[in-house]
């Protein structure tokens, strides 16, 4: 034995907060799980902290003489005993997998669980997200949505105060969005007009086609060459991703200045014909 006490002193075992260690089960207990990390003393799970899914059976999840990984929570008490966590450990490897996927802006997936009366409440990757009622498709029956998984992108993510904010409306629109490239002639419908400019219906996402991009003449009315619900064709100008915004122009179909003033059904019914001229202006600009 003193041999043996000896050889303990020989080694360091001093672990400190925030470390990621490695250790073997030995024991279960009602109020959490021993592990043997090597140390004088064991470390301790506290059931709180055994897994981010809080109905878990540690019997289940931590089966005697397996392996896992811990972060250290709590520094050594007068026996050399360190308190782990699990559930910090997932924590954070959640919170890096969501850093990287709000980096490279991918879509994910939650699972709702709950609702408020300000949206819904559910889980993505095992952190706990909310998803505002006025970005949601389904606006009026929340109830219905839960035990359903939503495509969702990030609205707000904040680390520090375990805040994750999502939106499906603007995963959908994201989606739709990357349907549509520049420099293409697609067709839309009239969904509103404004004195500076006309909002195109393309399928469920909007565009503005500005009153400069109209005609290469000044267009001193919009409401004489547009009416709401009316079909165009027009090019694709620019994509703002991070805005959500598409920018259309009419006036590079033209064939002359101010030709969309004078014809405006001939330059429409002419459009795909003119989508290579249209290119080459849009070229040239560049």
């Amino acid at each position: 034995m003193d041999d043996f006490a000896k050889a303990l002193n020989q080694h360091d075992y001093t672990f400190e907060k925030g470390q990621i260690v490695s250790g073997i089960i030995v024991q279960h207990t009602s109020d959490g799980v021993y592990v043997d990390i090597g140390g004088k003393s064991t470390g301790f799970v506290p059931l709180k902290e055994a897994a981010l899914d809080s109905n878990s059976d540690l019997v289940e999840i931590f089966p005697l003489n397996e392996e896992f990984k811990f972060l250290i929570i709590g520094d050594q008490n007068a026996e050399g005993q360190v308190k782990l966590s699990v559930r910090k450990l997932q924590l954070q490897q959640a919170w890096d997998h969501i850093t990287e996927l709000v980096e490279t802006g991918q879509t994910v997936q939650m699972l709702v669980t709950r609702t408020n009366k300000g949206g819904v409440i559910g889980k993505v990757g095992g952190l706990r997200g909310f998803v505002p009622r006025s970005h949601l498709l389904e606006k009026d029956n929340l109830e219905s949505l839960v035990g359903q998984s939503l495509t969702v992108n990030f609205l707000e993510v904040n680390r520090e105060n375990n805040k994750l904010v999502l939106s499906q409306r603007s995963a959908i629109l994201a989606a739709k969005m990357d349907k549509i490239t520049v420099g293409t002639l697609v067709a839309g419908k009239v969904a509103r007009i404004e004195p500076y400019g006309v909002f195109i219906d393309l399928n469920g996402v909007t565009g503005l086609l500005h009153i400069t991009q109209v005609s290469s003449l000044r267009v001193d009315s919009l409401n004489q060459l547009f009416k709401v619900g009316q079909e165009v064709q027009v090019i694709v100008l620019n994509i703002d991703e991070y805005k959500s915004r598409i920018s259309l122009s009419t006036k590079i179909l033209e064939n002359y200045p101010g030709e969309i003033l004078e014809n405006f059904d001939e330059v429409m019914k002419k459009a795909s014909e003119r989508v290579e001229k249209a290119l080459e202006r849009l070229q040239e600009k560049e």
